[in-house]
């Protein structure tokens, strides 16, 4: 499996700087193309883009151009993590038995998961990554049951619309 084709699910929450960098690279034809949409030039975008040169960043106004054309879920982890919040981006899914199943398996994994992490709660002291993989399970979690909910109240509400 490629980077790019790895699920976000499983990749962990980047530092903001190597999450421009990833989304810029993981970007549809890569920063050539993204400079393109960007109306920037390659080179400068390739320097604005690189965690480790600090002579260059990417301007506000660049930095909202770039997650308006990625998209790009690691950049959106990276930007809302050190404020303690979860992006949602409202994508109904259909409250059907296999989608409340999917989000049972969901769930289930997570408390696989969450009970595995027994060592970091024994002796309560949490290592960067446990912690990092905690809140990235924690983050899909919520994701995929706020897309349940958004699918059930669209079903409601074309129901009622007909």
């Amino acid at each position: 499996m490629s980077r790019t084709e790895q699920s976000p699910a499983i990749a962990p929450v980047l530092s903001l700087r190597k999450a421009i960098y990833r989304a810029a690279h993981d970007y549809r034809g890569g920063v050539t193309a993204l400079a393109l949409d960007m109306v920037m030039e390659y080179d400068s975008l390739q320097k604005k883009v690189k965690h480790d040169f600090e002579q260059r960043w990417l301007d506000p106004d660049e930095l909202e151009e770039m997650i308006r054309l990625t998209a790009n879920p690691l950049l959106l982890d990276a930007l809302m993590r050190p404020a303690g919040m979860v992006w949602y981006k409202p994508e109904a899914a259909a409250p059907t038995k296999e989608a409340l199943l999917a989000v049972s398996k969901v769930l289930h994994r997570t408390g696989l998961f969450v009970s595995s992490m027994h060592e970091g709660a024994a002796d309560n002291i949490w290592e960067p990554h446990e912690v990092e993989c905690l809140e990235k399970h924690g983050a899909d979690v919520i994701r995929a049951v706020l897309g349940i909910m958004a699918g059930a109240r669209q079903a409601m509400e074309a129901r009622q619309n007909d």
